[in-house]
């Protein structure tokens, strides 16, 4: 065969790959189990860069990897193929969203392809398939039916629930949630109960339930949108404004889980930064749930929620958030106007606006009084933007004393701030939070210290009914519903107003036809157009879908057993590959999608659908690969462009020009000209060489700053093993790496070296079957067991380094035997599938088999050094070198010191006081 051409090499076992089902899992074997997962891709219509790819290749690598260790390995792909980009396609053009998200899936697996991944993609699953969504739906179902036990620490089925209240109402029934939203009944009340009046005293016991809830309504998109899709009070997609509302929306009851998804991290292999962020956002606290009656009101209280219950006599004034349900009550006639406009404002704030903004000062003062409750002194009521209606109580118990924000505050508005303890300081510089020193100002507990003023107050409070010790989270109930076409209808329907699931029979609930997919006129979600689109011919369904993130909540798991109709997975292969070994993607997910997957698990574990305890238990993020970007400098006011080497002759503007026309930063300028049709005309001030060099910057990879570089044309150039191994040899998988094309060049170079062990001068194939030297097995002996420990530490660009140097060394020995090469070629296959197939085929061996090879054992005899060179120093100075074998005593060593020239030379006429031997390492003698 002539030279290398991985062109023909690739395309050839791509094709095969897929002929022959090489890479399929089966969900019955002998062999251990491995389950390696990437992240659930959303198909945009960009395809994919060479950033993308990072993480897959690094889990291709491993899964290839534990095939040749006798693992029976499931490596699925599939699409999180519901979306608002596909929507928004959609509202722009008339097209369906289906057949763009279905162009975008087949141009994902087209380059995914290319790249040789081993993937089973028998096991494709796509988030916006019925029958696939036929199961998410069926899991919100059960969610609905649902409801959480905190007796038993696990979710229950409702109807469990309605049969303790038939027997003893509702008395003593201990669940998630907040009690002050629930009826108190008798069991002969509950008998008593029509139909409706059952239904909504379940309803708020559900772990799916509907409630008004504040949301980032967004008019210009027609939907809600989630605190990551919105940047500075605008959608991150289309810039448009973004406002609070309160709106009827379905949620889920992720905190009745909230300590077991705290506590579940402590088993869980991740990185210590993502625990770390889903504990900040469970956010645990311990502490006191305290109630501040309202002077002049008698049935309005303002419960808050504190961990430093010890500070409560400080407590200067309470801060409601602007949508607390009092404030409009609370409200005195001659503040209503400056309340109405401050919260006017605050609509147009997104919460992680409010929540990041720590320099502003804003709010406003109610007019009403709260009573402290430990001395009856009145505290004055504001609202501020910094509390938020959906966090614990949605009012701040306020110690500007104790707590900066609360100082800051309090001092812009002229508050009082007085001590609380005699060990604060600098209280007129800022505030002191020291739990340390004793009480003073405080009246039941003044000379005490932190730890016995605590308890004496939440005793005294539970005395009074005034407050009780609690544990807390940050975490709060997500918001399921979106008001949008392109997702999952959520299979509810309405009966004289109530809420009812569809029977699980009626599933999957598919998405209607419609005609437009915006809002309706009269601002009903996309769904408000579909015609007579009811259940079983008579009642409305809910009109809002599921959001994003929930078929990607379970996908996992249907990869097990993605053709199964009559479950969603089933016990068996369940069972068999238990929970994901290995979980590839990027750190975005770090608290959204992988809380909410471990959520739904938890959930499907409380109703013995699953069998492990956690979903994923080893989870890497793979870091950015940044893009370097290529600028032209324009002289300002002209069409004229001046190399970087000149520009600062000139006053010029810097623009992004596209990475694919330049070449070690040298733009070629006719294609420059013919990139954009203003720079046709464009003329160029060049370096001295005549050439036009661009300058240079690193940030993130974008088509707006044209620095994207496409996998396909690198692959049309080096090949997809050349790209694959370029990747992994830009740094350690976990950090942020700049791309350079120009380094790709030289991995190519390693691979046609490779080739040439085998086809000398790009001949024939010249392995020979003759017996391996020493050196040559200790070469390949020091590969196999460095390429081992990497691949066991996730390294991969360090074996890249050990493939370049071994073949270097090979080829310095001229070694082209069968022996040391064909072990060599397994040893590369997870890195470079496609060559390494065409070589082993070469080898001798059957067509696509070196998946199912063996790895290389590694023999430590082979890398037994038979001599050991030794310093050799006098009074620690070293002054010669001397050859041992490496079995030689250490008094065979010191004979053969003496017995040397070496003290003649360098003894200056002195005998050996003493000779010291560390053995395979150094000698010293003493004179």
């Amino acid at each position: 065969m002539p030279a290398y051409r991985p062109e023909e090499i690739e395309k050839k076992w791509q094709a095969h790959w897929k002929a022959h089902s090489t890479f399929q899992a089966h969900n019955h074997s002998e062999k251990p189990k491995y389950y390696v997962l990437d992240m659930f891709p959303y198909p945009s219509g960009a395809g994919l860069h060479v950033g993308h790819p990072l993480g897959y290749i690094a889990s291709d690598i491993v899964t290839r990897f534990k095939r040749l260790h006798g693992f029976n390995v499931l490596h699925p792909m599939g699409f999180d193929s519901f979306g608002l980009p596909a929507e928004q396609y959609a509202i722009q053009t008339g097209q369906h969203p289906a057949l763009t998200t279905d162009q975008n899936i087949e141009t994902y697996i087209k380059q995914l392809s290319s790249l040789g991944f081993s993937y089973d993609w028998s096991r494709e699953v796509r988030t916006s398939d019925p029958a696939y969504y036929k199961w998410t739906q069926w899991i919100f179902l059960k969610l609905f039916n649902s409801w959480y036990n905190l007796d038993t620490n696990k979710a229950e089925p409702l109807t469990d629930l309605t049969a303790r209240f038939a027997e003893r109402g509702s008395e003593g029934i201990n669940a998630a949630g907040d009690a002050d939203e629930r009826q108190v009944f008798t069991a002969g009340q509950w008998q008593l109960f029509t139909e409706q009046q059952k239904l909504a005293a379940v309803h708020p016991y559900r772990l799916a339930y509907q409630q008004d809830t504040y949301v980032n309504w967004c008019p210009g998109l027609g939907t809600v949108l989630s605190n990551d899709e919105v940047k500075d009070g605008l959608s991150e997609r289309g810039g448009f404004p973004v406002e609070r509302r309160l709106m009827p929306q379905w949620n889920l009851r992720i905190t009745a889980y909230a300590d077991r998804l705290l506590q579940g991290l402590d088993t869980l292999d991740w990185p210590d930064a993502v625990k770390e962020m889903q504990r900040n956002w469970i956010g645990k606290s311990i502490g006191a749930e305290v109630t501040f009656p309202v002077q002049d009101h008698k049935n309005a209280q303002i419960k808050v929620y504190t961990t430093r219950v010890d500070t409560i006599y400080g407590a200067t004034f309470l801060v409601l958030a602007p949508e607390h349900e009092l404030v409009d009550e609370l409200t005195t006639p001659g503040q209503r106007a400056a309340v109405d406009e401050y919260i006017a404002a605050t609509k147009r704030r997104s919460e992680r606006d409010r929540m990041a903004d720590t320099k502003t000062v804003s709010g406003v003062f109610t007019g009403a009084y709260g009573l402290n409750p430990v001395n009856q002194e009145p505290v004055q009521i504001w609202l501020a933007d910094y509390v938020l209606a959906g966090y614990g109580t949605g009012a701040v118990m306020a110690v500007p004393s104790g707590d900066q924000r609360d100082y800051v505050f309090a001092q812009h508005f002229g508050l009082p701030i007085p001590a609380i303890s005699d060990a604060q300081q600098g209280l007129d510089q800022q505030a002191d939070p020291t739990k340390e020193g004793r009480y003073i100002n405080s009246g039941i507990i003044n000379g005490l210290t932190y730890k016995e003023a605590t308890p004496k107050l939440i005793a005294f409070l539970e005395e009074k009914g005034l407050g009780k010790g609690k544990v807390n989270f940050r975490l709060r109930d997500s918001i399921f519903g979106r008001q949008r076409y392109w997702g999952e209808p959520i299979p509810i329907y309405y009966k004289d107003g109530t809420a009812y699931g569809i029977a699980e029979t009626d599933l999957p609930l598919v998405l209607p036809e419609i005609n437009e997919y915006k809002p309706t006129e009269t601002g009903e979600p996309p769904l408000g157009r579909a015609q007579n689109w009811l259940y079983r011919g008579q009642y409305p369904y809910e009109l809002s879908t599921m959001p994003g993130w929930a078929g990607s909540s379970w996908y996992y798991l249907r990869y097990m057993d993605p053709t199964n109709e009559a479950r969603f997975v089933g016990e068996e292969a369940e069972k068999y590959w238990g929970n994901v070994d290995l979980y590839m993607g990027g750190a975005e997910h770090a608290t959204g999608h992988l809380l909410y997957a471990r959520f739904w698990y938890l959930f499907l574990k409380d109703l013995g659908l699953v069998s492990s305890n956690e979903p994923f238990q080893k989870l890497i993020n793979q870091g950015m690969i940044l893009g370097r970007s290529n600028f032209v400098y324009r002289i300002n006011g002209t069409n004229k462009f001046v190399s970087l080497g000149k520009k600062d002759q000139y006053e010029t503007t810097a623009l992004h020009a596209d990475v694919n026309i330049v070449e070690n930063d040298v733009l070629d300028i006719e294609a420059f000209k013919k990139w954009r049709e203003e720079y046709g005309g464009a003329e160029f001030i060049l370096e001295d060489n005549g050439t036009y060099l661009c300058g240079v910057e690193i940030e993130k990879m974008s088509k707006s700053k044209y620095n994207v570089v496409s996998p396909d044309v690198l692959i049309g150039k080096y090949g997809a093993d050349a790209l694959r191994l370029y990747e992994m040899f830009l740094g350690p998988l976990e950090q942020y790496k700049p791309w350079n094309t120009n380094g790709i060049s030289g991995v190519s170079g390693f691979l046609k070296k490779l080739w040439r062990l085998f086809h000398p001068e790009d001949g024939d194939l010249a392995v020979t079957d003759e017996p391996a030297t020493p050196v040559e097995l200790k070469v390949l002996h020091k590969a196999i067991r460095k390429v081992q420990e990497d691949i066991d530490k996730f390294s991969f660009n360090t074996s890249v380094s050990v493939f370049m140097i071994t073949v270097n060394e090979l080829t310095a020995l001229n070694s082209h035997k069968r022996a040391i090469l064909e072990p060599l070629t397994v040893l590369l296959s997870p890195y470079a599938p496609h060559l390494a197939e065409e070589l082993w085929q070469e080898l001798g061996h059957e067509a696509g088999s070196i998946s199912s090879a063996s790895y290389p054992e590694f023999r430590e005899e082979y890398l037994v050094e038979d001599t050991v060179v030794y310093p050799i120093a006098i009074n620690g100075k070293v002054r010669e070198q001397l050859q041992f074998p490496a079995t030689a005593t250490a008094a065979e060593i010191e004979t053969g010191v003496l017995a040397s020239d070496f003290l003649a030379r360098f003894g200056e006429g002195k005998s050996a006081k003493k000779v010291i031997v560390v053995p395979g390492r150094m000698v010293n003698v003493v004179v």
